[in-house]
């Protein structure tokens, strides 16, 4: 027994644990990697939030805040006043064209970057919110083709819609349309 708690207290005594120290210097402890990473995670979100917790109220800040919202509308409005001064002055716009004409590839493919990057990731979530809108759209189909197929059971035209059911009395009125003490009324009234 002094032999096996000698060893025992060879790897283990002491408060320490000679396996895991040897495995460590091998492996990584995947519980200090994941609070590592948990801590570089916090870190870099107080970072974030700190950055955009700063109340700009500058008039410069508002000048470029401005600055940034102008290009969307900018293009749009531009093109639709190209469309309107080609219908206004065909000439005056004729001579612009031709001088659009000039502009050397490389500045239309540098213009191209710019404007794919600006609206790309725009562009982007818009596409993944269509998908999902389509995608939710044919989740539904079946229960609509169902509303739609229960909808025309109540056509006036559909054999079998006035059908009174396992009710004898409704069956009987049914069958004598003659009954009717309102259209006997108004006959009534026609006649007088």
């Amino acid at each position: 027994m002094g032999l096996i708690g000698g060893i025992i207290e060879l790897f283990f005594g002491g408060g320490r644990n000679v396996l895991r120290e040897t495995a460590a210097v091998f492996r990584e402890n995947a519980d200090s990697a994941a609070q590592r990473d948990a801590d570089a995670r916090a870190q870099a979100m107080v970072q974030f939030g700190a950055e955009f917790a700063v109340q700009r109220q500058g008039r410069f800040d508002r000048f470029i805040d401005g600055l940034n919202r102008l290009p969307r509308p900018a293009l749009a409005l531009g093109t639709l006043g190209l469309f309107v001064s080609a219908m206004v002055d065909p000439i005056w716009f004729a001579a612009r064209m031709q001088g659009i004409a000039l502009v050397p590839e490389p500045l239309w493919w540098l213009l191209g970057v710019i404007v794919s990057f600006y609206f790309g990731a725009r562009h982007q979530m818009k596409s993944q919110e269509f998908q999902r809108s389509l995608a939710e759209t044919a989740a539904r189909t079946p229960q609509v083709v169902a509303n739609i197929a229960a909808i025309r059971e109540f056509r006036h035209d559909t054999p079998g819609a006035a059908d009174p059911g396992p009710d004898v009395r409704l069956a009987a009125e049914t069958a004598h349309p003659e009954d009717n003490a309102a259209l006997e009324h108004w006959r009534g009234l026609r006649q007088t």
